[in-house]
């Protein structure tokens, strides 16, 4: 992995989504060695989505990165990410919110999919009273090579935060950022876009 790429590719898409919106480098595929090409090309903050991969990465990269899970989240798993992370994107159970510590986005199922992760939008204000430190909310719309079909997903949460009296958005990954940004995304998890040539 090129430093030299990684950076050319963050500028542009710290450029593309604008001055208000963090860009979360997402580092599941990212093997640990590959890390200090993202050192080098200045990334700042990083995401990841496993528990025990979090841990073996910080431990070599402590102070390089500040430390994001946007994972799912089990709760036998929240001890590492409270003593990691300064942000967790993706709470969804009550188990979870009883063991965390550090601030939350409560993430949100808006298309209702079996297969992935979230709550439904209707669960929304019991969860808000469960967990005293939510700063926002996340989504993952239905995979879609239209980058547009995002939009409404992304709308809708975005009113959603704001019934809610809510800050931070984390909507729009490499397939859609650049819409997830002009709908309010205050955070955008970027993967394969940051990295290829």
């Amino acid at each position: 992995m090129s430093p030299e790429t990684v950076r050319a590719n963050y500028e542009r898409i710290r450029s593309e989504v604008g001055d208000g919106v963090t860009v979360v480098a997402a580092i599941k595929y990212v093997a640990l060695e590959d890390l200090r090409a993202l050192v080098d090309a200045g990334i700042e903050v990083v995401g990841e989505n496993r528990a025990q991969e979090l841990e073996r990465k910080h431990n070599e990269y402590a102070d390089a990165f500040r430390w994001h899970f946007i994972g799912h989240l089990q709760s036998n798993k929240v001890k590492v990410v409270n003593r990691i992370c300064e942000l967790v994107h993706s709470l969804d159970s009550d188990s979870a919110a009883t063991r965390l510590t550090v601030p939350a986005l409560v993430e949100v199922n808006l298309a209702g999919e079996t297969s992935k992760s979230g709550i439904p939008p209707e669960d929304l204000p019991r969860f808000l009273d469960l967990y005293g430190d939510v700063r926002g909310l996340m989504t993952m719309p239905p995979e879609t090579t239209d980058p547009e079909a995002s939009r409404p997903y992304f709308a809708r949460l975005r009113e959603l935060a704001e019934q809610h009296g809510l800050k931070e958005l984390s909507m729009g990954t490499s397939q859609d950022y650049r819409v997830a940004a002009e709908e309010g995304a205050t955070l955008v998890r970027i993967g394969s876009v940051l990295y290829g040539e």
